[in-house]
């Protein structure tokens, strides 16, 4: 006798996972998973994004949640395979009200790892294919008006004569990317951005700044970048596609408005936005509100004794305006980690004197082998060759919880290490402190726990290596002077121009500006996993802290990250809103506590 197959192991346990679900046998389900079990869960189960940790969790979940969602017709989705011992499936499946993916992981039969995931609601599905709207209107009709015509009435009366349903708070990569997607849903949603265009977010940005993730990582839904398109865009190329997208997509964008203040009607259970609309005062009053301003979106500028007398230049690296006009000037570059080594190394090729000041150490990954060794067998040309697209790398990326996520990492930045020997040694004679995250498990997880302390090399390792660019490390600057600045070792510096590469706060202090403090207390801390790790303080939380789901302020939500995670969780948050656009009932399960304010 022949050993089955691993599509007929993964068919046979998605059978029997479907049989128990179906006589709601909490028992029979939970014994199909391992005692080492996760399964992470984007909004199909539990109107939610959350992760249960071992048998006794997805027990009770499933307790909770099983006959509301009524779970059927699991079926295996294409070849499963097998390595190291370890089975991965793809499937379908769905709920009572919508349509779900999922991949799972089997290890000795038991389930090591589950992923579901809802791709659309039953009954209010995209109109793609062969549900795809008309456009024109054949026949005749009198008094009709085109689409150019219905477009100029949309825009006119949104705001004003009928409310959006959703309002989206900045109108950068994130809020336009959940735009398209409400639009699509056909969920009347309005964006407020301060800048006149969309784009303008990228454009107004440091002279160099380019992408440091790859094109194959970046693309936006529905509409990916042309296949001749940069490996790393630069940011002027990134604004243009995002205005020729807003305006393809027929978003509805105020540009030049500030939403000035936001508060909660609980009476009527909508918000109320003022908002300064170039010089206009509007009150919108939308059901849901999205805070979309970015997780590097609040600049973090560090209070120091002197500053005000300072006779030189100072900005925060998001107000840098680019090298040109600082030929011949003395800069100090206060931080290490990206705009830093950006900032310095466009400052060094203008003929520059610049001095980094290293505060605290920073996690350097060489961009081509970060490419290779961590991104390229999901997000690259050959990963697409071999039939992996950026959708299919979304989901296999969401597959692994955050829990043991660290582990996958850890040995791709020992190799790392091993094949960049040479440069990291260099880096460390210069005086430069490196680490690799507190557990060696390199930049993503840096990012997801704390979104800082790393930077992409790109070519300014070598200059700090080689001395181009000057070093100060193991100090701060304690005191500003006239002409100078003085660091904690006593050294003084001269210099003409300051720049705060000190990071982004929280963006939890939008809402403590905008809404009210008591508010961003009662959402709490925005971003991070609770790993007990540098600046992501515990308890264990299982997922980023309120992004992209449900928080403590009614009909409040935080929409943001880099342009993968735009693009992939906007798709399940553009599902929750549009299941309350629709009064479906969403009950949400394991709503996070709040263990940080701000």
């Amino acid at each position: 006798m022949t050993s089955p197959t691993p599509s007929q192991q993964a068919s046979t346990w998605l059978a029997d996972f479907e049989a128990a679900l179906g006589s709601r046998n909490l028992d029979a389900a939970t014994a199909l998973f391992g005692a080492d079990c996760y399964w992470r869960d984007l909004v199909s189960f539990t109107w939610n994004i959350c992760t249960q940790e071992g048998p006794a969790a997805v027990r009770a979940m499933l307790a909770e949640r099983l006959e509301d969602a009524a779970p059927s017709n699991f079926a295996l989705e294409g070849e499963a395979s097998e390595a190291g011992g370890v089975i991965d499936a793809w499937f379908t499946f769905d709920t009572r009200v919508s349509r779900g993916r999922g991949h799972l992981r089997l290890q000795d039969g038991r389930a090591w790892t589950l992923l579901t995931t809802m791709v659309e609601l039953k009954g209010f599905e995209e109109k793609t294919g062969t549900h795809r709207i008309k456009g024109a209107e054949h026949g005749v009709q009198k008094g009709r008006k085109n689409w150019l015509e219905r477009r100029k009435d949309e825009e006119a009366s949104l705001g004003y004569t009928e409310q959006p349903y959703v309002v989206i708070v900045g109108g950068g990569q994130g809020g336009i990317i959940l735009a398209a997607r409400l639009r699509r849903l056909g969920v009347p949603t309005l964006i407020i951005e301060k800048n006149a265009r969309p784009g303008d977010s990228w454009r107004n940005r440091y002279k160099s700044l380019c992408l440091h993730d790859p094109v194959w990582y970046d693309h936006l839904p529905y509409i990916p970048f042309p296949d001749d398109w940069p490996v790393f865009a630069p940011k002027d190329k990134i604004g243009d596609w995002l205005e020729m997208y807003a305006k393809v997509m027929e978003l509805n964008y105020w540009g030049n408005s500030t939403a000035q203040s936001a508060h909660f009607d609980e009476a009527a259970g909508e918000w109320v936005v003022q908002v300064n609309r170039a010089g206009e005062q509007v009150t919108l009053r939308p059901k849901q509100l999205v805070f979309a301003l970015g997780v590097s979106g609040y600049a973090n500028v560090p209070k120091i004794a002197g500053a005000e007398s300072f006779e030189g230049e100072q900005h925060h690296s998001s107000k840098h305006p680019g090298p040109e006009k600082y030929q011949g000037k003395k800069v100090v570059v206060l931080g290490s980690n990206n705009s830093a080594h950006d900032i310095c190394a466009a400052l060094w090729e203008n003929d520059v004197d610049v001095t980094m000041v290293q505060r605290s150490s920073t996690h350097i990954a060489p961009s081509q082998a970060l490419m290779e060794l961590a991104l390229g067998g999901l997000y690259s040309e050959e990963a697409v060759k071999n039939g992996i697209d950026h959708h299919k790398a979304d989901l296999v990326f969401a597959s692994v919880p955050y829990k043991i996520m660290h582990s996958f990492h850890i040995p791709v930045y020992e190799e790392m290490k091993k094949r960049e020997a040479d440069l990291y040694g260099r880096l460390e004679k210069a005086g430069f402190m490196l680490d690799f995250g507190d557990d060696g498990s390199g930049l993503f997880m840096k990012y997801l726990r704390r979104g800082s302390g790393y930077y992409i090399d790109v070519g300014a390792s070598e200059l700090v290596a080689n001395g181009s660019i000057k070093l100060k490390s193991r100090v701060n600057i304690e005191r500003i002077n006239l002409k100078s600045v003085t660091l904690t070792d006593g050294t003084e510096l001269p210099a003409d121009v300051l720049v705060y590469a000190t990071g982004f706060g929280s963006m939890n202090q939008f809402l403590s500006d905008i809404v009210s403090p008591e508010v961003a207390n009662r959402v709490g801390k925005v971003w991070g996993l609770g790993s007990s790790t540098t600046k992501d303080p515990g308890p264990w939380e299982g997922e980023l802290r309120n992004m992209w789901k449900p928080t403590n302020q009614p009909q409040l939500w935080i929409h943001g990250g880099n342009l993968h995670q735009s693009r992939h969780y906007s798709q399940f948050l553009s599902l929750q809103l549009k299941a309350r656009y629709e009064g479906l009932e969403t009950p949400v399960y394991q709503q996070a506590e709040v263990h940080h304010l701000r």
